[in-house]
């Protein structure tokens, strides 16, 4: 009868690990399916898959809290609620970068979070081995992006610290096996983190109303609204540099950008939060197998009076074609009185001609576009002096990847003509950006990096190994300020810091009420200017743009001068007082006034 008994007991308790084990299964075949789809462009769209994923693994989720005795005691171990936990987590994280809802973003942190704090891989090895190991180096790296770009700068100098320790112990744990991949991935964060540092108590990169909304202009902007205005919806995010900064596939550039085109998040989110369970008192022990985890969390952290942030694609190193496809997938789906943001950081391409003698297919497009100049020329009269009209579309290019044969990686301008057909809001950083000034159609706004950055104390390594200037001047104005003229964290106080930050805040307040209040501008500028993201993307680009053109003598301004198209009203111009005099004021508080002329 015993033995009945116990068999009985044994049944009851293999049958919900038998559920359990077909459930993970279930849940692992779909998300195979949907981990390898695009984001973006043509082809199945992720959404109804990944709602079907989402679903499979928060059923496994509740089956292990419901029967975790009886998991556990068929043998259930940590690890495996620690990697079903990272699924969810990617899951999440992978819906971000889709939708950029910061709400995605703060759910993947808590998931995340939650294996770290409750060390759910460790002791894994004694139990999976190798296996296991690179399952919480995967764990690790994820959760050091998350943490990247959600700022917690604290946390991911703890997961760096820990990610190192971990490497290294599995080089020595498991010789037979080569972890030199996994070094390299070391290397990149550690190398991330040293170049992106901000200075002491320096303001969010994301657009924070605190900060970044200026009172006396609403008036003036709210006037817009009676008009045409167009709203920013998508951006397109894509940089290739040799050599540059990044950690998986986020450039240094793109993370600044990425993080320039949100909303900044509740601020409770930076505050003391208590996550973990507490009863009369004391914490709730976690060292057994656990799975709870507050998947509701993330809706407390967030703000439901912030609008949605731009929908962004962020494109690693893609062909021109993959760049190509996206874009014109935003064209195509973009509503009415909306706008794209195309950001492009990266060096001169191959020249046309260089390109042609690469391959078969740049050798007929070439072709091709010879013949389309010699028809467009043939139309026009002799006096319209405007010889070879296409040729400036084709000559110069940018380089999106090291992928590719030929011309298949260089964006030349002609390459967007007909998207101009929607509305574009183009940043170009490069050395090469003017090229782009043969881009025409329809209006659209550019904003064109100069040709090569300034430094007071040129560096010792290349000057994008720190990241673009221009871009930087986009994202945060006075550390792109100190670096520029070689000032560090260090060299000052933290009050000085903050009024440096005041200053210019108050120069963008003074500018941002001349923009909105005038009725000269022109009507490309006049229609974006409502949008916040833009409009102090703009503000960004005049205070850039006078402290580079007081930066230089004037017989060498030109080559690192950047400029706009169209142009910005004069009254904005560097040499104008109302803009002059704040440069000189920021100059004079930070005792760096010797490094600027006056006009």
């Amino acid at each position: 009868m015993a033995l009945r008994n116990g068999g009985l007991e044994t049944a009851r308790t293999q049958e919900p690990a038998q559920e359990f084990r077909a459930l993970v299964e279930k849940a692992d075949r779909k998300f195979s399916r949907v981990r390898d789809l695009p984001d973006f462009g043509p082809g199945p769209n992720p959404a109804r898959y990944l709602n079907k994923v989402f679903k499979a693994y928060m059923k496994v989720w509740k089956f292990q809290r419901e029967n975790r005795a009886k998991l556990v005691g068929s043998g259930l171990q940590r690890w495996e609620i620690g990697e079903i936990a990272s699924r969810i987590g990617q899951l999440y994280f992978g819906q971000y970068m889709r939708s950029s809802e910061a709400r995605f973003l703060l759910e993947s942190y808590v998931f995340y979070e939650a294996i770290f704090n409750r060390g759910y891989f460790q002791g894994g090895k004694e139990f999976g081995g190798v296996s296991v190991r690179f399952k919480e180096l995967r764990f690790y790296a994820r959760f050091l992006l998350v943490a990247l770009i959600l700022n917690r700068r604290d946390v991911v100098d703890l997961l760096v610290d820990r990610f190192k320790v971990l490497v290294d112990d599995s080089r020595a744990t498991f010789r037979e096996t080569n972890f030199k991949e996994w070094k390299q991935v070391v290397q990149e964060i550690v190398r991330f983190v040293n170049v992106d540092k901000p200075l002491p108590n320096a303001r969010p990169l994301r657009y924070c109303a605190m900060f970044d909304t200026h009172p006396d202009s609403l008036p003036y902007v709210a006037r817009f609204h009676a008009k045409k205005v167009l709203k920013l919806k998508d951006v397109v995010l894509t940089s290739y540099h040799r050599n540059e900064v990044k950690f998986a596939e986020v450039t240094l550039d793109t993370y600044r950008m990425l993080q320039c085109l949100e909303w900044e998040p509740s601020g409770s989110f930076y505050q003391k939060h208590q996550t973990e369970p507490i009863e009369n008192g004391v914490h709730k022990d976690f060292s057994g197998t656990s799975g709870l985890i507050d998947i509701n969390l993330a809706a407390d952290l967030t703000d439901p009076t912030l609008p949605p942030n731009p929908r962004k694609a962020v494109l690693y190193r893609p062909t021109v074609t993959q760049f190509i496809s996206v874009i014109a997938t935003m064209c195509e789906e973009l509503p009415p009185d909306s706008i794209i943001l195309i950001y492009v950081s990266s060096s001169l391409g191959a020249a046309s001609s260089v390109s042609a003698e690469s391959s078969g297919g740049s050798r007929r497009f070439s072709k091709s576009k010879v013949l389309l100049s010699a028809a467009h020329d043939q139309t026009l009269s002799p006096g319209d002096n405007k010889k070879g009209y296409l040729s400036n579309y084709y000559d110069n290019s940018l380089c999106l990847s090291p992928r590719g044969i030929g011309g298949s990686n260089n964006l030349y301008p002609g390459d967007l003509l007909p998207f101009t057909r929607r509305p574009l809001f183009l940043v170009i950083d490069s050395d090469n950006s003017h090229a782009f000034k043969a881009e025409r159609g329809e209006p659209s706004a550019l904003l064109l990096s100069p040709s090569r950055p300034s430094f007071k104390n040129p560096p010792s390594v290349d000057a994008i190994e720190n990241g673009s200037q221009f871009t930087l001047f986009l994202t945060t104005p006075l550390l792109a300020f100190c670096q520029l003229v070689g000032l560090s964290a260090p060299d000052r106080d933290t009050d000085i810091y903050g009024e440096a930050e005041n200053i210019i805040a108050n120069a963008f307040a003074k500018w941002e009420v001349m923009l909105c209040s005038s009725t000269k501008i022109d009507l490309v500028w006049a229609q974006v200017l409502p949008d916040p993201f833009l409009r102090r993307i703009i503000l960004r680009f005049i205070f850039c743009r006078a402290v580079l053109y007081l930066l230089h003598p004037l017989n060498t301004r030109d080559s690192y001068m950047p400029d706009c198209l169209p142009h910005l009203p004069g009254f904005l111009s560097p040499d104008a007082e109302a803009v002059e005099s704040y440069i000189h004021r920021l100059a004079d508080h930070l005792k760096v006034s010797d490094c600027f002329y006056n006009t």
